[in-house]
């Protein structure tokens, strides 16, 4: 191609028709009057049963993790409750799938869809744990892997956490295209795929996030079989929305339509995530406020025309924690239960152990998710690096933690607390987002649609729209 095909305006242009080309996914075929679209046609046609993606996944070394009580969690928890709160604290030990994290599954059906169209290559675009479980499941299939990754600054430093990953990803046989931080990540993706003409593996296809929905189909069979009770809570690591969702609408395909979905954060309140500067100044690649909130209130700002991970669809609460509670959580799951797992999942965890408190004793919460943890991954690498980047430590009350500037480390368990992110206005947001691309009035079925967006009603979306435009109360 010449230089004006290849330039950033030619490429973003025609990328319908690299996306299409890439997925053969027609996502036309699901859209419908206006901004709606046809978001169950689009799961139900471009995904995989329930049984198909189990069967997938099951041949590859993924599903059937274990739900692990933690016993001493519990036992702390209680220490800090009030009488008769406390719930019983589960995980879901997401870490003994194939590669070591949940994303397994996506990647295992992902990369089973790629083989059976006749592809040769797989490429997605992530931080890390993704690539690292697409590299995976194309090395069992035996296709080629390209990982493209935002790993540095432009100085050239990269988190211990983000060059971990990296390390990963080319031992299992990807090609890793590492780039600088900054809006060029999506365009260099698009070229990739285009000049390669392999698989779009991407997170926020119906195929990822359908490979979730086992998740949260194996917690409501094994509490079945293995508890004799059901969760009350999931909690749920929140950021680009495919892991709450997926879980969310597996439990319900599994019968439980009553426990009730946390999506949890770290709190990185006032650092942009597109920000070269801002990038290495905290200390977790994903699962943090700069991908959960503004994910949640626009989902289709994804590498596909219809993300099929749509958070506010599901969450019926949605917390922030900090990162000095998060490595106290890590190093207290390793301590009291020995379990040594990697910062992700133990947001939710940090936020559950709060949560549980605020619950009956004969209750039960349930993180949905660990994952694997190695050198880059650890508590002491992420301290150093902060620290390096001018990052205050100290142990104190993490509510004076300041993103960017300093990490607090509670001084005791009581100090960890969570502050919860306003739904009503994520769900707001959502409606003015979407109002960007409509036409005034909306139709019935426009409504509709925004109305399930938000896990509402017409009336309410109604509602929103008026005081958008000046007519509320």
């Amino acid at each position: 191609m010449t230089d004006k095909e290849n330039s950033y305006q030619a490429v973003m242009a025609r990328r319908g028709k690299i996306m299409e080309d890439s997925l053969r996914i027609n996502y036309d075929d699901f859209e419908l009057e206006g901004i709606a679209f046809d978001y169950e046609k689009m799961m139900s046609e471009a995904a995989y049963s329930m049984e198909e993606m189990i069967e997938i996944q099951r041949s590859v070394g993924v599903g059937n993790t274990p739900i692990v009580e933690l016993k001493n969690f519990t036992r702390l928890a209680r220490k800090y409750a009030q009488p008769g709160k406390g719930a019983r604290i589960f995980v879901k030990d997401e870490a003994a799938n194939a590669s070591g994290s949940f994303k397994d599954r996506r990647a295992a059906v992902s990369v089973y869809h790629a083989k059976k169209l006749g592809y040769k290559g797989v490429v997605t675009a992530t931080s890390g744990n993704y690539g690292a479980a697409v590299a995976c499941h194309a090395a069992k299939l035996g296709l080629n892997c390209i990982v493209v990754q935002e790993c540095f600054d432009s100085k050239g430093l990269g988190q211990p956490e983000i060059v971990e990953k990296a390390r990963k990803c080319e031992a299992l046989g990807a090609e890793v295209v590492q780039l600088t931080v900054g809006p060029e990540l999506f365009y260099q993706f698009l070229q990739l795929i285009e000049e390669t003409g392999y698989f779009n593996a991407s997170l926020y296809t119906p195929f990822g996030i359908a490979g979730v929905e086992t998740l949260g189909y194996e917690i409501v069979k094994q509490f079945e079989a293995e508890v004799g009770q059901q969760p009350d809570v999931v909690v749920a690591t929140n950021a680009g929305g495919g892991n709450l969702t997926g879980t969310a609408r597996g439990m319900r395909q599994a019968g439980n339509t009553t426990c009730k979905v946390v999506g949890a954060s770290v709190d990185l309140s006032g650092l942009h995530m597109a920000s070269d500067t801002d990038f290495n100044r905290k200390s977790f690649t994903t699962g943090h406020t700069g991908f959960g909130v503004p994910f949640s209130t626009w989902p289709d700002r994804s590498d596909v025309p219809r993300s099929a991970a749509r958070p506010l669809r599901y969450m019926d609460r949605y917390v922030m924690i900090r990162q000095g509670e998060v490595f106290f959580i890590t190093e207290a799951l390793a301590n009291l239960e020995g379990l040594e797992k990697g910062p992700a999942g133990n947001t939710s965890l940090a936020a559950a152990f709060v949560l549980a408190q605020e619950m009956p004793e004969d209750q039960i919460i349930l993180v949905q998710e660990t994952e694997y943890t190695g050198a880059g991954k650890s508590v002491q690498p992420q301290l150093s690096f902060a620290r390096e980047n001018g990052i205050e430590l100290y142990f104190g009350d993490p509510k004076d933690e300041v993103p960017g500037k300093s990490i607090v480390l509670p001084a005791s368990p009581e100090k960890i607390t969570v502050r919860d992110i306003d739904l009503q206005r994520l769900r707001n947001s959502l409606v003015k987002n979407s109002l960007k691309e409509a036409t005034m009035p909306l139709s019935q079925m426009e409504l509709e649609f925004l109305a399930a967006e938000i896990n509402s009603t017409v009336a309410e979306v109604e509602k929103i729209i008026a005081k958008l435009n000046g007519r509320g109360e």
